[in-house]
């Protein structure tokens, strides 16, 4: 097995960072951005304060990275001492975090298939990221040179991998991709130190286990789907992670998987040491529409009912927003997340929605709201302590739904139907979670195709892409625009903010490149060069 790592070493001046802790990450951002949503609670808050909304306005590209060979990146930087580090398909790149120059690249040649790639995860001296074929692979942070590389999951039984890791103590969890193809998701815990398997949960139950009644009789369990192919949150006080799980397979087709096709569309509370399933609730039963759960399960604490209490915030593609108690799953409140919502009248008390007849997929087609996009998706979401608020970006879109009568086929590209998108429109919206009530919204131009995230500074600068391919800037207490980049590519990852040098920074992945920007800085009468005029 051969691996390609070229160690390009800054000539001069660089030192070996220090050790990344779990209490480090426990700590949140500051001056580092140590996991993908930024902390194990996933709000993608910075406490930084140099930008604000009165000097917003003055960002200026700082450097600009340009990733060999990328096309649609989709990965969220990590930031640790002063370098970056980047993925894309099979490979990491490691920047200097304040010029853009490159340290290190590791390109694993061996992978035997690409794919998208959403982020890496550090603790203690070492860079995580998994291939598209199903490797963890631990680099030293240092050097780029491989520690281990260990397979997980076998690709030719429709599994792949894309989500960014999650370093939690001494283990790193791993999720799985594929459940729109068939296959049977899981959630893996692997040894940071070794790349060993120490527990596998899996998010479709096996012939005879709980739940596999809700599947019906038509012997899909093996194939049933419930992908797990976007990173969890971490509550450290309960060591428990959560972590949300993809549509059942085929997608369109519920005749040959009827019940509630549990656990897909979930949430899933499971305890660290064990992988045991705490509890789990589902958002969409059965689903028919390829509505997954893949969006932030954001954690909070805030008054309920004249008390406080501790919360997992989640809007749902489904077209909802859900409240549910941490430590039970007991559903809260649900309110709707997008106006073009058609498929159910609303949430029951149970948690459960109120089906609309006639809008399930039909050989005719049935024409259904949201789309199979979804209202919300995996773009990150942020929750900002100082406001109060949730900013989720959301799409109001409709399609038609079509059914297939085919048998499924398994790894076959076969969904049981088919969808399509028209019209539509992105809006970033400001969620109150205490009412479901909307703050403010903010609608963008464009054709409805944007799939970036959501940062926010103490100040109360909110960043994002938007639906024409620039980052933006805007005022998170009223949505005021304050600034916007033309990055001139369609942006497909989120926005993170950290500091170097004593500089605030923000970067973002656009389709080809890493940008990153500051503040503009004039130079002063002693940094200014001294220029000769020739006559």
């Amino acid at each position: 097995m051969k691996w390609l790592s070229a160690a390009l070493l800054l000539a001069t001046g660089f030192q070996a960072p220090a050790q990344v802790t779990y209490e480090d990450i426990v700590q949140g951002p500051g001056a580092d951005w140590l996991t993908y949503a930024g902390s194990y609670s996933g709000w993608r808050h910075s406490p930084l304060t140099q930008i604000t909304p009165q000097n917003a306005g003055s960002l200026t590209a700082k450097w600009i990275f340009r990733v060999p060979n990328a096309a649609g990146l989709e990965a969220t930087p990590i930031v640790h001492d002063g370098v970056l580090y980047i993925t894309d398909t099979n490979s990491v790149y490691a920047l200097d975090a304040g010029t853009g120059r490159l340290v290190w690249s590791y390109v694993d040649a061996r992978a035997e298939r690409k794919g998208p790639n959403r982020g890496a995860a550090v603790l203690g001296d070492r860079i995580y990221f998994v291939t598209s074929d199903n490797y963890l692979t631990a680099l030293d942070r240092r050097s780029g040179g491989v520690v281990f590389s260990k397979r997980y999951a076998d690709f030719d039984k429709g599994v792949s991998s894309t989500a960014a890791p999650l370093a939690v103590k001494d283990r790193v969890i791993v999720g799985s991709t594929g459940g729109d193809s068939g296959m049977r998701g899981y959630v893996a815990a692997m040894s940071a130190e070794t790349g060993e398997e120490l527990w596998r949960r899996y998010t479709i139950p096996g012939k005879g286990e709980p739940g596999a009644e809700t599947w019906g009789e038509g012997g899909w369990l093996e194939w049933g789907g419930g992908a797990t192919w976007l990173s969890g949150t971490f509550d450290p006080e309960t060591d428990t992670l959560f972590w949300t799980t993809g549509n059942p397979w085929p997608d369109f087709n519920t005749a040959v998987r009827k019940g509630d096709n549990l656990y897909t569309c979930s949430l899933l509370a499971l305890d660290l040491s064990s992988g045991d399933l705490k509890w789990h609730f589902q958002f969409t039963p059965n689903d028919s529409h390829d509505w997954d759960a893949q969006s932030w399960p954001m954690l909070v604490e805030m008054e309920w009912e004249g008390s406080m209490r501790k919360v997992v915030l989640h809007a749902n593609r489904n077209g909802f927003f859900y409240v549910l108690d941490r430590q039970t799953g007991e559903f809260l409140r649900a309110t709707k997340l997008i106006d073009s919502v058609n498929w159910a009248s609303g949430i029951g008390n149970d948690g459960r929605p109120v089906l609309v007849p006639g809008t399930d997929p039909s050989i005719e087609g049935n024409w259904v709201c949201p789309s199979v996009k979804g209202a919300t998706n995996w773009m990150g979401q942020t929750y900002h302590p100082g406001t109060g608020l949730l900013y989720v970006v959301t799409l109001e879109q409709c399609g038609w739904y079509t059914l297939s009568e085919q048998e499924p086929v398994p790894m076959a590209n076969f969904s049981g139907g088919g969808a399509t998108e028209a019209g539509g429109q992105v809006i970033l919206r400001a969620i109150d979670p205490a009412t479901g009530d909307r703050a403010w919204e903010y609608p963008m131009t464009g054709i409805g195709r944007m799939w970036s995230g959501t940062v926010s500074t103490a100040t109360g600068v909110l960043f994002s892409g938007d639906d024409a391919g620039q980052l933006i800037a805007l005022d998170a207490g009223n949505g005021c625009h304050l600034w916007n980049f033309n990055l001139g590519e369609k942006l497909t990852a989120s926005p993170i903010v950290y500091e170097v040098g004593g500089r605030q920074h923000v970067a973002i992945a656009a389709a080809t490149a890493v940008v990153a920007f500051g503040l503009f800085e004039p130079l002063t009468a002693l940094e200014a060069p001294e220029i000769t005029i020739r006559k």
